[in-house]
This record gives structure tokens, C-alpha cells and sequence, in this order.
């Protein structure tokens, strides 16, 4: 009888060098079938022929940032409202304030945001 223990490490070594065969063979056949080409112009930073005037690592203003997270935020706030709306009726009137609270905590988070400044661009 074979114990537990190394039969389950004797199958996740299997699974494991199966998927290590499967990225190896995957990362050769892509090489082995790419398009080669000869041409000096791929060498260059665009292959449109346009030279960068400055660094590609530029920082970018932290609005875009703030404006991302605050998307991300909104966005996921109409996630959770939708199948709230969706079932409203059967949850009934606790279900029409707990969703009110949670507006009201998002749209304080939002005042905050505005009076920090945050969706002015200067």
C-alpha cells in the first residue's frame, strides 16, 4: 500500500512536470514558427519610423491615477447595485436603506475627493 502523502506528491510532480514540458514546448514552437525579417528599421524603438524625443519613462501626474482608483471605485459600486436592483422586491424595505447607506458612504468618499482637488487639472 502506498502512502497518502507520497502518492499526492507523486502526482503533483507529474502535473508539475507536465506543465513545465507544455511552457517549454509552447516558448519553442513560438520561436521555431515566428516571422523573421532582416530589415534594420525592426531594430528601432517604433517600427513607424517616428524616433521618441524623450525618456518612454516620463512620471506621469498622479491624477490619472487618483482618477483610475476613483473609476475603478464607481465602476464596482454599479457591480453591487445592479443585482440589488435586480431583487429588490423580494428583499424588501431593510434592503432600500442598507443600499442608501452605502451610497451615502460612497458619495462622502466623492465629496472628499472633490474638495481635495482631485479632478482638477492644472
Amino acid at each position: 500500500m502506498v502512502n497518502p502523502t507520497i502518492d499526492l506528491l507523486i502526482q503533483f510532480g507529474i502535473m508539475f512536470a507536465i506543465g513545465a514540458a507544455m511552457a517549454v514546448a509552447f516558448i519553442a514552437i513560438s520561436h521555431l514558427l515566428s516571422p523573421k525579417s532582416v530589415n534594420p528599421s525592426k531594430g528601432e524603438p517604433y517600427e513607424c519610423g517616428v524616433v521618441p524625443m524623450a525618456d518612454a519613462r516620463a512620471p506621469f501626474n498622479v491624477h490619472y491615477y487618483l482618477v483610475a482608483v476613483l473609476f475603478v471605485l464607481f465602476d464596482l459600486e454599479a457591480v453591487f447595485i445592479y443585482p440589488w436592483a435586480v431583487s429588490l422586491r423580494s428583499l424588501g424595505t431593510p434592503a432600500l436603506v442598507e443600499m442608501f447607506i452605502f451610497i451615502a458612504i460612497l458619495l462622502v468618499g466623492y465629496v472628499y475627493a472633490w474638495k481635495k482637488g482631485v479632478f482638477e487639472w492644472e
